[in-house]
């Protein structure tokens, strides 16, 4: 009779880890950041079908890289989760802390299994306050751990570099054509140091803008307004900000099971 194979916890749980890692880092980056009136999110994603960035409820938002199914999967969860909180209890009720404690709850019951492969994704769960200092980002990695994050951060393809890029250029009160003209820079750098250029069409964005009077501060920035933020001498007016077009919780795009991973970065 042959001894069966043993592998310990410690490496089998750090094979899991490097597993997923790497399916996250096969991916195109996403960058959030705060301005002065907001959080923008920006994501090289040349698809339209699929998100990387979606709304979850009133002042939260999702943002993740990764397996498009997994995080699609945890995306629709999410919504569920937050129209039936607000709904039983209080809209108020609903918070990004909530939302992250429960996503980390799934993660980390998937990443300990060992029945199952972990999920090959990292997500942003943001929320919007009414002033700068309310504002919360919490960065989930694979193992359902938390992160609080604080002006900026960076999740998938080159994080690392690109993380550290925002964090010697980001400062507090930038207004939102500053924040979106970083966050395209730092995804334009590549490993080697070089660059590339991004063009909005290449380009997911939007923002939780506190200053919006609805009760939904979530707003995709589209077209001409994109292209107007993206302009070297770019300044917001009042007549750029009604180009953008404003989104209701995303629902999954009939017939796209998202198999590939962040299924526009298939290939890669």
């Amino acid at each position: 009779m042959t001894t069966p194979f043993y592998v310990s916890p410690q490496q089998a749980m750090a094979d899991r880890a490097e597993y997923a890692r790497k399916g996250i880092a096969r991916g195109r980056s996403v960058v959030v950041l705060q301005y002065a009136d907001g959080i923008v999110f920006v994501a090289e994603n040349p698809s339209r079908a699929l998100h990387k960035v979606s709304e979850i409820y009133d002042r939260i938002a999702f943002a993740a890289v990764g397996k498009y199914n997994e995080f699609e999967n945890l995306r629709i969860g999410g919504v569920r989760y937050a129209d039936l909180r607000g709904y039983t209890y209080d809209r108020g009720d609903v918070t990004a802390r909530g939302l992250a404690n429960v996503y980390a709850q799934t993660l980390g019951t998937i990443f300990s299994s060992a029945a199952e492969k972990p999920y090959e994704v990292e997500l942003i769960v943001a929320e919007v306050g009414d002033g700068p200092e309310d504002d919360q980002i919490y960065r989930l990695p694979h193992d359902g751990s938390i992160v609080d994050e604080h002006g900026s951060v960076a999740v998938g393809g080159n994080a690392d570099q690109i993380s550290s890029y925002l964090d010697q250029r980001h400062r507090e009160g930038m207004t939102l054509a500053e924040a979106l003209k970083l966050a395209v820079e730092s995804l334009t750098r590549d490993t080697g140091g070089g660059e590339r250029s991004l063009t909005a069409e290449q380009l997911e964005v939007a923002t939780l803008d506190r200053t919006r009077p609805q009760q939904r501060k979530f707003k995709r920035i589209l077209g001409r307004q994109l292209a107007r933020l993206l302009e070297p001498d770019a300044a917001e007016t009042p007549d750029t900000a009604g180009d953008g077009a404003d989104s209701g919780p995303d629902t999954p795009e009939p017939g796209s099971s998202g198999s590939g991973k962040d299924s526009p970065d298939a290939g890669e």
